[in-house]
């Protein structure tokens, strides 16, 4: 049961205007050390060394993808439609303000190294002996496994779900306008206005309102542009790349027995893969920064290069290629090892892919990735049926295969290289 707060909290935001919290869970939800930690993990990871203005963090997305869910559930409530239960809003509110907790240092690339996945630490952090869990419970004693199972997209009514995690949910749209905004882009300037204004309940998933179907063409495209000239920047690649090496290196020293000048308790849980709620939570990225600055002086030459370039941003160049295979991959590394370079560390072979959206097929049932229209005979057509713009994007993997390399290193040595490689690595 909701618990309103004597007087509404708002947030200042650059994208969404306001950020109005009216719930008294929410707002105590937002004041609990665990979402507080979010101020300290940055939404779009190492891509600042790329676009200096995204500094942007997964707080305030976090509060961008409640706005946005607010909105939505309001526009529900209003129409009173049979398809939406008002006694779910609390649970999707909490979800939607939560869906992102898990998240560590730098967000994928940590999570690429240690195999690790925010969404299951998000649940953990929601089902322990935390702040958020002691909140959640004054609700019902069952409400936090409700809030996690809809992080897991178990819950037992997909809509609610769809909300927070589906092919128009809440999370794209506001890292979409968020990222672009900080980046300085206009690919993710999408009419949200308009999108949400669409949306309808129906049959237990959010459709869309056919006459809304241009707006939702605009947010593919640019969901679209934004992978390709923000997300997959190869300069970001090649920052993530060394992030990854790092830990990478970190955790072979690690369990080698190597003794680091340097060392605290949440890496070194990290490193054993045995990595307590309590000391996760005190991963972010200033004690991550603080440990690769320390890193710079340890006596492993590997380590500490790696954390050298990360620091001081000296990031590995690439070559594209079209066409490479396991067969010229190996030549290459046999290669960087008869110059003298390290093959395991100084070459990386990068091949960014990305599915925009996965077309509709006819003969197959509607799936909960797709985004569905509603005509006004009430009845639901697959977006990629109806438009040309969307089949042009759907069903297509995009990729290139980027090679990277310390430039600075590979000079010293690219005379000894096969004259074909000299060519390649020399442009």
């Amino acid at each position: 049961m909701k618990q309103l707060l004597t007087e509404e909290k708002v947030f200042k935001d650059p994208v969404h205007n306001y950020i109005h919290v009216q719930d008294s869970i929410i707002w105590r939800l937002i004041n609990t050390k665990e979402f507080q930690r979010l101020r300290r993990i940055r939404q779009l990871g190492t891509s600042y060394f790329t676009f200096h203005g995204a500094e942007h963090s997964r707080f305030s997305h976090s509060l961008g993808v409640y706005e946005i869910t607010r909105r939505i559930i309001s526009q529900f409530e209003r129409g009173s439609y049979r398809d939406w239960l008002p006694e779910e809003s609390l649970l999707t509110l909490c979800a939607a303000l939560l869906h992102d907790l898990g998240h560590g240092p730098f967000s994928h690339s940590i999570e690429e190294a240690f195999e690790m996945d925010h969404e299951d630490w998000t649940c953990r952090i929601i089902m322990e002996d935390t702040e958020i869990n002691t909140i959640l419970r004054e609700v019902a004693a069952d409400f936090p496994d409700k809030v996690a199972s809809v992080i897991a997209k178990t819950y037992e009514h997909e809509i609610v779900v769809n909300l927070v995690s589906g092919p128009l949910d809440a999370d794209r749209m506001d890292y979409l306008l968020r990222d672009a905004y900080y980046t300085g882009v206009n690919y993710g300037t999408i009419d949200i206005d308009r999108i949400l204004r669409m949306l309808r309940p129906y049959n237990g998933r959010v459709v869309v309102k056919e006459s809304g179907m241009h707006a939702i063409e605009d947010y593919l495209m640019s969901r679209y542009q934004m992978y390709w000239q923000v997300y997959f920047h190869p300069v970001t690649r090649s920052s993530e790349i060394i992030l990854r090496q790092i830990f990478r290196r970190a955790k072979e020293l690690y369990q080698s027995g190597y003794t680091f000048g340097f060392m605290l308790e949440p890496l070194r849980e990290l490193f054993q893969g045995d990595i307590t709620v309590k000391h996760y939570l005190q991963l972010d990225e200033a004690l991550v920064q603080t440990a690769f600055m320390q890193w710079t002086q340890e006596p492993d030459e590997v380590l500490r290069d790696l954390c050298g370039r990360f620091i001081h941003r000296k990031l590995y160049k690439y070559v594209e290629m079209e066409n490479l295979d396991s067969e010229m991959i190996a030549a290459i590394r046999s290669s960087f090892r008869e110059a003298g370079l390290n093959a395991d560390y100084d070459l990386e072979v990068d091949f960014p892919t990305d599915l925009p959206y996965d077309v509709f097929r006819p003969g197959d049932a509607f799936d909960s990735k797709q985004i569905l229209l509603l005509d006004r005979q009430d009845k639901l057509r697959e977006i990629s049926e109806v438009s040309d713009i969307v089949r042009s994007i759907s069903g297509i993997h995009r990729g290139r295969y980027h090679l990277y390399f310390p430039q600075d290193k590979l000079q010293k040595v690219i005379a000894r290289l096969p004259a074909h490689l000299s060519a390649i690595f020399a442009k």
